[in-house]
């Protein structure tokens, strides 16, 4: 099945701050906080969260045609992911724009502080997904991006039809109730990590009974104890996560368990199967700096699967 991505691309610079983040918030200084950290690290890497799943998909075999707008000084990001096997055709050059920045600071602990630019990412709106559905794409991930551009795509799948997965993440914060309930309804799968599960209940006004009669599975990550999956009428199944050896880098680690998610549900496997391998993937991400830095292979994928879950793990 062919698979398009959806989203934000970008450059990321990230940073190690050495101390606790935490530890630096004044319980009673919350209303006027003025915060600077010196790091240790700068690394400049290619990230946005369609380009982080299209990159797993193309490392798991696939060829996903990647849908969002750049600035002209995307030109040799594009050509390794040219080489690695996505498909551009659904890119946008801005001719006055830059490509989209993600600026994040991490601690020991895995917490972050993070803010993002999105430059030339304000033109995806202007793409038009229609005539690649037409032409065979069967399966959309629509992540987080322009907010015009996000409602665009999603109206453009129910016109058509086509199979969508609602995948807001970042943009709930700015999105409001009515935006979101309209990007989750009918939704095939919606995906949000343990916080953006609380704020879209809170946003939309909706229960979690509400939005499981909206869309086919609901999958939240929750980080190292792995994700959740709940369907209407069925018992929640909670999937564990693959142990980590090496704990380096968290950003794109959401990413990576789309990938592998995505890559099993394009295939036509089961829910617990699509999250097995998408905990792969978020532990091969999560011992490499940066977003597109980890490897896999299909054919390594087996012996990952069965190590971490047993014996038969990858069987389909």
């Amino acid at each position: 099945m062919r698979i398009a991505v959806t989203g934000s691309i970008a450059t990321d610079h990230l940073m190690t701050f050495p101390a606790r983040i935490t530890d630096q918030l004044l319980a009673d200084r919350l209303d006027r906080v003025s915060l600077s950290f010196l790091v240790d690290t700068l690394d400049i890497r290619e990230g946005g969260v369609a380009a982080n799943i299209a990159y797993g998909l193309a490392r798991l075999g696939h060829r996903p045609l990647l849908v969002g707008a750049v600035g002209t000084d995307f030109h040799d990001y594009g050509a390794r992911l040219a080489g690695l096997g996505v498909d551009l055709g659904g890119v946008r050059t801005s001719a006055t724009r830059h490509t989209a920045r993600f600026l994040c600071t991490t601690d020991p602990d895995g917490n972050q502080l993070a803010s993002f630019y999105p430059g030339a990412m304000s033109e995806a709106s202007s793409i038009d997904l229609a005539g690649f559905l037409s032409a065979g794409v069967g399966l959309v991930l629509v992540g987080a991006d322009d907010p015009a551009a996000m409602l665009r795509h999603t109206r453009a799948c129910r016109a058509a039809g086509t199979r969508f997965l609602a995948d807001p993440s970042q943009q709930l914060a700015r999105l409001d109730g009515a935006q979101i309930r309209e990007l989750v309804d009918g939704a095939d799968h919606l995906f949000t990590n343990e916080y953006e599960h609380g704020l879209l209940l809170e946003k939309t006004g909706w229960s979690a009974a509400d939005v499981l009669a909206r869309v086919g599975t609901w999958v939240t990550t929750l980080g190292e104890k792995g994700s959740r999956i709940e369907r209407a009428g069925e018992p929640p199944v909670d999937v564990p996560a693959v142990p980590a050896t090496e704990a380096v880098d968290p950003t794109g680690v959401g990413d990576a368990f789309r990938a592998g998610y995505l890559s099993c549900l394009a295939a036509g496997l089961d829910a617990v199967r699509c999250a097995r391998t998408g905990s792969v993937l978020a532990t091969r991400a999560l011992a490499a700096v940066g977003t597109q830095s980890y490897g896999i292979t299909p054919s390594a994928l087996p012996a990952l699967l069965d190590t971490a879950y047993g014996p038969g793990a990858a069987a389909p």
